[in-house]
């Protein structure tokens, strides 16, 4: 538990998210026609900044972009919700993600990383967290645990092996076989039938989300994560942490895009 705001460090992804909108997602080698289409910002690591901060805490985003005109555009959100930026600028173009929504909400994502592969070369600044995902290579990843003298907080999306060991883990059904470490805190998240903590392989813990219609699941998962960071990082109860967790990702499928749809601390009240 931290006094005062929890001091949280997100090493992550920054990309400029390019939604569009169908009735269904084609099938392969087929054309759907009669969308709409957005620009939002995004990027696993850039939404869990904007979502950490959305709940309260004092958040410092370390990525990079690229020196294109995405850049501002990628990073217009993190700095509406007043995230410090410690930015490395890279000649490869700021990260770029292709996103279809069909009419349930589902979604299919197809991510060019460009200078978010380059995210190298840091320091951490004072903080109670560091928070990670995989849209970054491994040894931006293995660099902020090796740094981290708080909780180490890893969301391993997209999956595959990476080598730290982190006190939270978040994943969903396929991401967990990917882990290569199950002990400490892992929160196993199901959709919409909730989640399940577990500490050491044992359940301690399972929530199910409030009823939503669902619009738009892109942040969900982001937003998950970082209410549950929080919550854990403030000192609610495990079990506590994990119901904020669920309606926090139960509101964000609610709302189109990513960073938009990020709920604040006083939403997920009111809706639990």
């Amino acid at each position: 538990m931290t006094t005062g705001r929890p001091r949280i460090t997100v090493v992550g992804s920054i990309n400029l998210d390019l939604v569009t909108r169908c009735e269904r997602l084609p099938l392969p080698g087929e054309t759907v026609t009669g969308a709409t289409f957005a620009r939002y910002p995004g990027g696993k690591g850039a939404n869990q900044a904007v979502a950490c901060a959305r709940l309260g805490a004092d958040v410092t985003l370390i990525g990079a972009v690229g020196r294109d005109a995405f850049a501002d555009e990628a990073l217009a959100g993190l700095r509406d919700a007043g995230v410090r930026l410690e930015l490395i600028e890279s000649d490869e173009p700021t990260g770029i993600a292709s996103i279809l929504v069909d009419a349930a909400g589902e979604t299919q994502i197809v991510v060019a990383p460009g200078a978010n592969a380059a995210l190298d070369g840091f320091d951490l600044p004072p903080h109670d967290a560091v928070l990670c995902q995989l849209e970054t290579p491994n040894a931006a990843v293995e660099r902020a645990w090796e740094e981290c003298d708080g909780v180490f907080c890893l969301n391993a999306a997209p999956a595959r092996p990476v080598s730290v060991d982190p006190d939270i883990t978040v994943v969903n059904r396929h991401e967990l076989e990917a882990l290569t470490r199950r002990d400490g805190l892992v929160a196993l998240t199901l959709g919409a039938e909730g989640a399940v903590l577990l500490e050491d392989g044992d359940e301690v813990a399972r929530a199910a989300p409030p009823t939503i219609v669902a619009v738009d699941g892109t942040a969900a998962g982001d937003a998950f994560t970082a209410c549950l960071l929080v919550s854990l990082l403030e000192g609610h109860a495990e079990g506590e942490a994990l119901t904020r967790a669920c309606a926090a990702g139960a509101l964000a499928a609610s709302r189109p895009g990513a960073q938009p749809s990020l709920p604040t601390a006083a939403e997920i009240d009111t809706i639990l």
